[in-house]
């Protein structure tokens, strides 16, 4: 029997925020378009999440920039594309972009299930038992719902929600490159 998780119950995600993981992206090296952060020396774009379930997206890399939008959701994730001192350049899955700081954004990698379904009406994604079209369907995962990412083999991301895990294909995941090696 299978579970459909939809996005009203990802409140208790919230609780994987300290999953292990964190660490993964001290070690990351640029892929070809990346840049190093001139103040993090990490990758530029890369994907974070969001630490807090309260944060400002500010027009400019200040305080004193008017918020452009206030997420409400932690453990969202975001790509950074530019860094500002403390500030980072962050856009989400809309395409809305802003800045936030640093430290409300944590590095631990995490996904939206094909957000560019939500209101299409489309099928439920399938969380499989192994990474393969013919496996056993574990969920049914609603456009929009989060899941943490524990890897990604460049085709199929195994992933955690609640106290399942499984896994999706790569390119029904909006948090991860294409073609990006996880470990």
């Amino acid at each position: 029997m299978s579970k459909t998780v939809a996005p009203s119950a990802l409140a208790a995600l919230v609780v994987l925020a300290l999953l292990p993981g964190v660490a993964a992206h001290a070690q990351q090296q640029p892929a070809a378009g990346q840049t190093i952060g001139s103040n993090s020396k990490l990758p530029v774009p890369r994907y974070v999440s969001l630490k807090s379930d309260r944060v400002n997206l500010r027009a400019g890399p200040a305080k004193d920039h008017r918020t452009l939008w206030v997420f409400q959701r932690a453990g969202l994730p975001v790509e950074i594309t530019a860094e500002f001192a403390t500030w980072r350049r962050i856009r989400d899955s809309e395409g809305a972009e802003g800045w936030v700081l640093h430290s409300l954004l944590s590095g631990r990698r995490t996904a939206l299930v094909t957000p560019w379904d939500k209101d299409k009406g489309k099928e439920p994604t399938p969380l499989l038992a192994r990474a393969s079209d013919s496996a056993n369907m574990k969920a049914r995962l609603e456009p929009g719902v989060i899941v943490s990412i524990e890897t990604c083999d460049g085709t199929w991301c195994h992933v955690t929600i609640r106290n399942l895990d499984g896994y999706i294909q790569q390119g029904r995941l909006w948090g991860v490159y294409p073609d990006e090696i996880i470990e």
